[in-house]
């Protein structure tokens, strides 16, 4: 089973269709699925009790992905976030899809749970600059320059799609047009999308996305800059950079790395 968000999702499958060979048969079950999103230091606590399965961390680690039953239903319990905390996924057949909420709602009494919409997530995964294919990057821009390069394996056998070109991109160091996270240090101004951002008075790229960053205390996007050269760590610190919001140059800070929990110490907790 493939999952894919509403914004990827005919890009996914047309690209499956695309690619697939041999006897391989493609079905798009999207009705059929419901998707329950649990997530926050609790979540473990709250979760164990629909299940009799271990979910500490060494039985059911970061990324494990296993069919469970919830009162008899068969539920595919995945440990993901896209928040930048513990938190699971829950893949429930959409007939049963309001009694596992129900029971998932209960378990979580006395936890602090508490129910949040796309406005929540939109603002968490800024903070952890989570990417969101179609409005942070998309087919046109490579993996080392969208900041997903460790995703890849370059010495897989035989290789994949795109593997000769990022050998490229890596035999050729940092590439010079990058992904970054951006910070306002002023709490007060908000940031959207399309505010151009600049490296020492010189416009260097726009934000792609952005949201208010409660736990960070200002605005947090992800630009995409480019510079005259490598765009490393370095560049970035060196540099003295702003956000023009509406005519008005705002500080801000910029990296390459997350700025809410860097070492991925909640995720994996």
């Amino acid at each position: 089973m493939v999952v894919a968000t509403d914004t990827a999702h005919r890009h996914v499958e047309t690209w499956m269709r695309r690619h697939a060979y041999g006897e391989v048969t493609i079905a798009d079950g999207s009705a059929r699925m419901a998707q329950i999103n649990l997530q926050g230091p609790a979540s473990r606590q709250i979760m164990q009790k629909l299940t009799a399965t271990d979910l500490c961390d060494a039985a059911f680690p970061f990324r494990t992905a296993r069919f469970l039953e919830v009162d008899g239903v068969r539920v595919l319990f995945v440990r993901i976030t896209y928040v930048g905390e513990l938190g699971y996924e829950l893949y429930v057949p959409a007939e049963h899809a309001v009694a596992v909420y129900d029971r998932l709602w209960e378990a979580g009494e006395g936890h602090g749970l508490r129910r949040a919409g796309l406005k929540a997530l939109g603002s968490l995964r800024m903070e952890k600059a989570y990417r969101d294919y179609g409005h942070d990057i998309d087919n046109t821009d490579r993996l080392w320059e969208a900041g997903l390069e460790r995703f890849a394996e370059p010495d897989k056998p035989g290789g994949f799609i795109g593997s000769e070109a990022l050998a490229e991109q890596v035999a050729a160091g940092p590439p010079r047009r990058r992904l970054v996270q951006v910070l306002l240090t002023d709490p007060e101004p908000l940031m959207y999308h399309a505010e151009v951002i600049l490296r020492d008075g010189k416009e260097v790229g726009y934000l792609r996305s952005a949201s208010y960053g409660f736990t960070l205390g200002g605005a947090v996007g992800l630009a995409m800059v480019e510079g005259d050269e490598p765009v490393s760590e370095a560049w970035l610190v060196t540099g003295d950079w702003e956000v023009d919001i509406a005519g008005t140059g705002y500080p801000a800070l910029v990296s390459l790395k997350p700025f809410y929990d860097p070492g991925m110490n909640r995720v994996r907790g």
